[in-house]
């Protein structure tokens, strides 16, 4: 007699989006049925499709809890993710589950079903909840099943962590760790503000940094509404939105305009963006804010168009001059670091490393991405596992091959975002890389980071890649030195990724060293992953 597994599907909150990823959701379930019956196993459906709806996802908080209270509190659960997912959902009934918890997805860049996992394995995390993880392209290959096997008699699955060194354990040079703690220990002094206008985006529990722990880094939230961010784009004039446009069309840049309001982007649309991203630096201005972050989501995208132009713009050194009433240029020649779906860890995370590399002689410039997807690719070049970073908003031009001239912005899908609004796309030039995460975990936060590379792929197999995932949102071709796919899946506690540029290979590694050191000084325990130098000897 088979044994049975509860199951549920946590889903997006938006109802088109539940429809349109509903028939890849349903096919991963089906694949993963006919894996635990070669087990002895059988799914049963914690909630059953609805046929109004055309989904069968959890699709609120509400739901979720009362989804929980018909499942067995001992009983072996998987949360199955195909698509994004807003971890609110499940996040109270998982909270109250004695049993062995399974977090599992598909490996398929189609929907952002591993940003979904990734986002609920770190709020899972910071809400001190056990549980295991698994991914899979068909769940028929050798580390999936030994993986399910494990967790099927065990109740869990331990991913060795031997890639990673703590910075505690480790001796860095000691001029590198001065530097770093030096740096961190002004930052800290001086203070800083993140402006958060409306907080907890898309049921990212993970991206909330509890006050306590934001204050002791030296970094205190000035919490803004988004209804104060759209009351002040009522008060930019149309011709100061026409000069931010008319200064982004003479670098270069371009506009995918189209005249159907509902399934195109408008100049109109543009405009508005435009209008916003001034609103933004005036009301940073006003309360003092060193990095903002928008939410958009929701709220916002029920007024006006996408804030990822904006978000773009704002992390970018040259950027479109914004005056404030007075005709007084606010943060002249700087970026706004901006931190996307205001996540608070890489509010944090942007700011530092905004004003570190600007230490080190070093463009600041920095972005989150998701850890969307990625294969193996071989060329002349590259032979190696090329992960696919990609995210809606946030990027700078200053990373794209041919800066401004190589950046577009297209619309974004009518099913998020019904006003539309462009991003502001573009593919990341190939250079050197310090990538990092900050993270809730036991009441403490925490960084993991390393180093890697930005490749250039070839045109056909970036058109690929971009057609498997959001054809309108900026990517980087991302090799990481030192972790391997699985390796980073099974660490990871975020959906999203910091990234920032180095000069070269051994400015990296120095770099990696100092932020590290920086980090601890701040009170964060940070965590080396990968082949970082951190010894100082490698280059020397």
């Amino acid at each position: 007699m088979n044994k049975e597994i509860f199951l549920v599907a946590s889903g997006d909150l938006r109802i088109a989006a539940n429809q349109n990823c509903w028939a890849t959701q349903d096919q991963m379930e089906k694949a993963l049925a006919a894996v635990l019956e070669k087990f002895g196993y059988s799914i049963k459906r914690a909630h059953a499709y609805d046929p109004e709806k055309k989904h069968g996802f959890i699709d609120s908080q509400r739901m979720g809890i009362e989804v929980f209270k018909n499942i067995d509190k001992d009983a072996p659960l998987i949360v199955a993710e195909s698509v994004w997912q807003y971890s609110h959902h499940v996040l109270a009934g998982l909270t109250t589950h004695r049993g062995p918890i399974l977090t599992l997805a598909n490996f398929s860049g189609q929907w952002p079903g591993l940003v979904g996992l990734l986002n609920l394995n770190g709020s899972l995390t910071k809400a001190n909840v056990k549980y295991s993880s698994l991914w899979s392209v068909n769940f028929d290959d050798e580390f999936f099943l030994n993986g399910i096997k494990s967790w099927l008699t065990n109740g869990e699955i331990q991913h060795p962590e031997t890639h990673v060194k703590s910075f505690a354990s480790v001796k860095i040079p000691a001029e590198d760790e001065k530097l770093g703690r030096d740096f961190a220990a002004k930052l800290k002094e001086d203070k800083a503000i993140m402006g958060v206008f409306d907080e907890g985006c898309m049921g990212m529990f993970n991206a909330i940094v509890p006050d306590d722990l934001l204050h002791a880094t030296g970094i205190f939230k000035e919490r803004l509404s988004q209804s104060t961010l759209y009351a002040k784009m009522l008060t930019v004039s149309d011709s100061d939105a026409e000069n931010v446009l008319s200064w982004l069309l003479n670098k270069g840049m371009k506009f995918d305009w189209g005249t159907d309001d509902a399934t195109e982007l408008t100049k109109a649309q543009t405009l508005t963006q435009c209008k916003m991203y001034i609103a933004a630096l005036r009301l940073a201005d006003e309360f003092g804010c060193d990095t903002i972050g928008i939410q958009y989501q929701q709220g916002l995208k029920d007024l006006v168009p996408a804030s990822d132009l904006v978000e773009g713009l704002l992390n970018n050194q040259d950027r479109p001059p914004v005056f404030d009433e007075n005709g007084k240029e606010l943060y002249a020649g700087e970026a706004l670091p901006h931190f996307n779906e205001v996540d608070e860890c890489a509010g944090i995370d942007g700011l530092l490393t905004y004003r570190l590399w600007q230490k080190l002689g070093m463009p600041g410039e920095n972005t989150l991405h998701d850890l969307r997807w990625g294969e193996d690719f071989k060329s002349d070049k590259v032979d190696e596992f090329v992960w696919v970073f990609e995210i809606s908003g946030a990027a700078p031009p200053a990373h794209h091959i041919g800066g401004y001239a190589g950046s577009d912005s297209i619309r974004q899908p009518a099913m998020f975002f019904k006003f539309g609004g462009g991003s502001l796309r573009g593919v990341a030039k190939p250079g050197n890389l310090v990538w990092s995460r900050i993270y809730v975990i036991n009441n403490e936060l925490h960084c993991d980071l390393g180093v890697g590379k930005a490749v250039e792929l070839p045109k056909q197999e970036t058109e690929r890649r971009w057609n498997e995932t959001n054809y309108q949102w900026p990517m980087m071709h991302a090799t990481l030195d030192g972790v391997t796919r699985d390796q980073m899946m099974a660490r990871h506690k975020a959906n999203h990724i910091q990234v920032v540029y180095a000069t070269n290979e051994a400015a990296a590694h120095k770099a990696c060293r100092i932020k590290a050191a920086a980090l601890e000084e701040l009170g964060i325990k940070t965590h080396f992953c990968g082949k970082v130098d951190v010894n100082g000897t490698k280059f020397n």
